[in-house]
């Protein structure tokens, strides 16, 4: 059975990983950048508990890897930029244990030395599509260090790449984009707040909500955001350091000292800032009579309010590759019912996400009041989807059913 894997991010190389383990599985990963090369994954990320849960039962080892690399997520914070605390959750109370703090280089350089030997870097890809012999299955075609390669005969291919995903373009129609009004920055900085910033937190004025957390090894993640019209581009004059120091500066009192050092960063990083629109588009996880599995941003854009756009790939892919090789264990090798098994597991609980994430993204919206928002997000209510969203993530079967080749 071959298996072509293209990108070799976070859900393509769990994948590739736990699937290379497999007999008589040949599995080929290909990624565009090349070795060593993750500068365009230079700021750091929170990954939540549930992907911590999830990949400790898919791939123990490789979530202990992950660990070793990271600082503990432990706790949420909402307070507003003068200092006054709105909100302090600890994840014991919501969660079976913690979540990872961790810088995207550092993370793709774990996941990348686990996949060995099965991703290939510097990889463009000159054309996809079905094989003639076979329309359920595909074949691609690819340069790499100047050679042109070509295979065919592809029994299952996974998207792995990406929010603006080629393969999935190609295979599915180009995925219809929702704005949400909430424009968003990353930046990473050198940790010189002397103790002030540690675990995830977030500090509002009015809608406008910064986030940051250290990672390792000395840096701290930083992110604004704030309202913006939802058919315009950001614009231009609220990126500079004088708006943003308005933006985050209380009107009626000093800003707290933590407030205080990230306006600081802020303003004088602004050169090293990415911006984006927060934005979403419909979870889709396979290809319509073609084996082409979706993963991760391929599969569904979400927004990142609660932290699950590289934790839902993780997720993805737990998921996925455990029922694959339990399948392929007990010798059912029908790829097209793997796939129905997969979109089964995932599509309700993926709704639930976008629709959580969405939901929690009230208090960034024009007009939005944080103190009201963050109330509400101490309720009941809110309290117990936030423990389904890190507790329950459908991992199919357990090994009673795999001993008796049972259905998930």
């Amino acid at each position: 059975m071959r298996i072509v894997i293209v990108g070799a991010g976070v859900a393509g190389c769990v994948m590739a990983r736990k699937l290379s383990q497999l007999d008589g599985v040949e599995v080929v990963c290909l990624e565009r950048v090349a070795p060593d090369d993750h500068s365009e994954a230079g700021t750091g990320l929170n990954v939540g508990p549930n992907a911590v849960k999830a990949l400790k039962l898919a791939d123990p080892a490789l979530a202990a890897a992950i660990t070793d690399a990271s600082f503990a997520w432990t706790s949420w914070r909402i307070s507003l930029t003068d200092g006054t605390e709105l909100f302090n959750l600890k994840l014991k109370d919501v969660a079976d244990g913690p979540g990872w703090r961790i810088r995207w280089s550092e993370l793709y350089r774990v996941l990348r030395e686990a996949a060995r030997p099965t991703v290939h870097y510097a990889c463009e890809i000159a054309d996809v599509g079905r094989d003639p012999s076979n329309p359920r299955k595909t074949e691609i075609a690819w340069t790499q260090d100047g050679k042109q390669h070509r295979l065919g005969n592809i029994d299952l291919l996974i998207a792995a790449d990406g929010r603006y995903s080629r393969i999935r373009r190609l295979f599915s129609g180009e995925p219809a984009i929702r704005h949400t009004g909430v424009a968003i920055s990353r930046v990473l900085v050198a940790d010189t707040s002397r103790g002030l910033i540690d675990d995830y937190e977030q500090w509002f004025n009015g809608p406008k909500r910064l986030l940051a957390f250290r990672v390792p090894p000395a840096h701290i993640y930083i992110a604004c955001a704030f309202p913006i019209d939802p058919d315009a581009d950001i614009p231009a004059e609220l990126k500079t350091p004088q708006a943003l120091r308005a933006a985050y500066t209380p009107s009626g009192a000093p800003p707290s000292d933590q407030a205080a050092w990230m306006i600081d960063q802020v303003c004088n990083n602004v050169e090293d800032t990415h911006w984006a629109r927060m934005q979403e588009h419909d979870a889709l996880y396979h290809a319509q009579d073609c084996n082409v599995l979706y993963l991760g941003d391929a599969a569904h854009g979400m927004v990142p309010t609660l932290g699950q756009g590289a934790t839902q790939a993780i997720e993805d892919a737990a998921v996925a590759s455990t029922l694959i090789a339990r399948r392929h264990a007990q010798g059912r090798h029908d790829v097209s019912s793997w796939l129905k098994e997969i979109a089964a597991l995932r599509e309700q609980r993926m709704r639930f996400v976008m629709e959580f994430s969405l939901a929690a993204t009230d208090t960034m919206m024009e007009g939005a009041d944080p103190v009201a928002g963050t109330r509400k997000k101490t309720e009941a209510p809110f309290i117990d989807r936030l423990k389904a969203l890190y507790n329950d993530i459908g991992l199919p079967l357990n090994s009673a059913e795999q001993e008796q080749g049972e259905t998930p």
